[in-house]
């Protein structure tokens, strides 16, 4: 047996065992955005990290170094967001080949200062190396959430509302526009691009859920919003059902998929690296929730399904076909 025939998610759980051998400071190990521990009676700290590998994540002759730097640090970013969490500090740590220009590192360090002074993030070390082929980027975040307000993959109960802070599918189309060497040659594919290349994270918006009253589980859309919510759905062991009808679809995907002849539900629920947020809400807080949100970010939180017993995650057609959704999002190895 190989990695392609369990996929990351299965060789995750291979290794989990026996990781903790001091559990009692331990709320959250393997398994969610982030590791969750405590170090105050009052804060939880918050560690999680993300390998880029050239030839995998990014390719080098398609991103400024300007981009990949962002990126690199935004992923994390969103990881401390959908715990609900304050990002504090980053270690940024570089295998870096022969043929990479000293010029493309400095702006790798210029896109990620960008970023972190945005979201007074410091910066603090990490560790340098050569690469015989590729380059490679790892950061690791700190950050810190108040016990009470921490968000993770594990809480969502039947009846919950699900949302989404964004529109999805923008990122996959990006991607799309690069691998098959397309222009963009209209604004509505610039977007695209710039979706896939320079996401936001959405700490702010992780935050502001985080203090919600009814806010059970939270994740970011990293591997797609088929394979993430999936996640929700095997942590809190539910089901969940999307309407297809009501997930957020922004024009510019719209007028992708009209031009090249896809479909942006499919592209939506694939999908990944929009590193939006996805939640749930209980039923009796969710409009007050969904209102708020509104009135303090200037633009919807989106209801896209709800929470169910049936330990099935299914995608809703207008029609009112009942589709078994697999999570057939982003998974390393997997065949």
């Amino acid at each position: 047996m190989t990695l392609k025939h369990i996929g990351e998610f299965g060789f995750i759980r291979k290794i989990s065992s026996g990781c903790l051998v001091r559990p009692e400071s331990v709320i959250k190990g393997i398994g969610d955005d982030a590791a969750a521990f405590q170090t105050d009676p009052e804060l939880v700290s918050l560690v999680t990290t993300d390998l880029l590998v050239e030839g995998i994540h990014f390719l080098r002759d398609s991103i400024s170094g300007f981009d990949l730097g962002y990126k690199s640090l935004a992923v994390n970013l969103s990881d401390i967001a959908a715990m609900g969490g304050t990002a504090r500090e980053a270690f940024v740590s570089i295998a870096i080949p022969d043929n990479c220009p000293l010029a493309y590192l400095e702006d790798i360090y210029a896109g990620m200062k960008k970023l972190a002074a945005r979201f007074e993030v410091n910066i603090l070390g990490g560790d340098t190396t050569g690469s015989r082929t590729d380059l490679i980027i790892n950061v690791a975040v700190y950050g810190t959430v108040a016990q009470n307000e921490l968000l993770s993959r594990d809480a969502a109960q039947a009846g919950d509302i699900i949302f989404s802070t964004g529109f999805l599918g923008d990122s996959k189309a990006g991607l799309h526009l690069i691998i098959n060497g397309i222009a963009a040659d209209s604004e509505d594919l610039k977007q695209l691009l710039q979706a896939h290349l320079l996401p936001q994270p959405q700490l702010r918006e992780g935050r502001f859920l985080a203090q919600q009253a009814g806010l059970h589980a939270a994740i970011d859309t990293s591997d797609g919003l088929g394979a993430d919510l999936g996640h929700i759905v095997e942590a809190s062991h539910v089901g969940a059902r999307i309407c297809a009808d009501k997930i957020p679809v922004s024009k510019n995907l719209e007028s992708f998929c009209a031009r090249f002849n896809f479909d942006p539900v499919d592209f939506a629920v694939s999908g990944g690296e929009d590193y939006t947020l996805l939640c749930t809400v209980a039923p009796d807080t969710a409009d007050k929730v969904a209102a708020d949100f509104c009135k303090t970010f200037q633009k919807p939180l989106f209801p896209i399904g709800e929470i169910s017993d049936s330990g099935r995650l299914e995608l809703i057609r207008p029609d009112g076909r009942r589709l078994n959704v697999s999570a057939s999002g982003w998974n390393h190895f997997k065949e």
